[in-house]
């Protein structure tokens, strides 16, 4: 007989603790043990701190309040979701007081093209930012990283629940994520959930969902 807890039962979520630098470090290394499409990316960056940087970090900053993590108790994080509530309010905060500080501790550190932290380089310089279509229908969007230890079981599931309840708590009537082709387990879960292609590229897909009808209202900021 097996007596091992399911998944479900073994994981908590709870609200990150943004303000904890030891947390903080838990979650910089799932974004890294999940850069490679879902897969780990451990050893493939010189500068490991890249990943989240990008994708964590400025979240846990400007939309503390919408970041959740996945813990067994007393143990610490082994995922996460995160989202913001107006995706082009928190891009132009990005860009007037996140990218250039990155840009400016990174100029003239060297980088091989070509690898993952060329890539990284890149979208810092020029980071993208959502079709005004799809962040007027889709305002909100999110992040959500688990490790291997975490998936299966619902947990994922319960992860994105818990923001798009909260998302839906503020009026906030869409929202999208991107992404890659290469990552299909993540394609499928997405479209399982209810998630649909709005847009696609030659790499990865936008899907979207809606939350409320168009009429209610919005959220007025990219955190509250």
């Amino acid at each position: 007989m097996n007596d091992r807890p399911h998944p479900t039962a073994e994981f908590g979520i709870r609200a990150a603790r943004t303000d904890d630098p030891a947390e903080t470090d838990r979650l910089y290394d799932i974004c890294l043990r999940t850069a490679a499409s879902g897969k780990d990316a451990t050893g493939s960056f010189e500068d490991p701190r890249l990943p989240g940087d990008i994708f964590l970090a400025p979240y846990l900053r400007y939309a503390p309040d919408l970041a959740w993590v996945l813990a067994r108790p007393d143990r610490p994080a082994s995922g996460y979701v995160l989202g913001v509530a107006d995706t082009a309010s928190f891009e132009r905060t990005l860009e007037r007081e996140w990218w250039p500080g990155l840009r400016a501790r990174r100029e003239g550190v060297p980088f091989r093209e070509g690898s993952r932290d060329a890539f990284a380089r890149k979208w810092i310089d020029r980071p993208p930012t959502a079709p005004a279509e799809v962040a007027a229908a889709y305002p909100a969007h999110l992040h959500i990283d688990l490790l291997p230890e975490a998936q299966g079981g619902g947990n994922g599931s319960r992860l994105i629940h818990t923001l798009l309840g909260a998302l839906r708590s503020r009026g906030v009537h869409g929202v999208h994520l991107g992404v890659g082709k290469a990552n299909a387990g993540a394609v499928g879960f997405y479209r399982h959930l209810g998630f649909e292609v709005l847009a696609e590229d030659p790499g990865s897909f936008t899907l979207g969902m809606k939350l409320l009808e168009r009429g209610s209202p919005q959220g007025l900021s990219f955190g509250s």
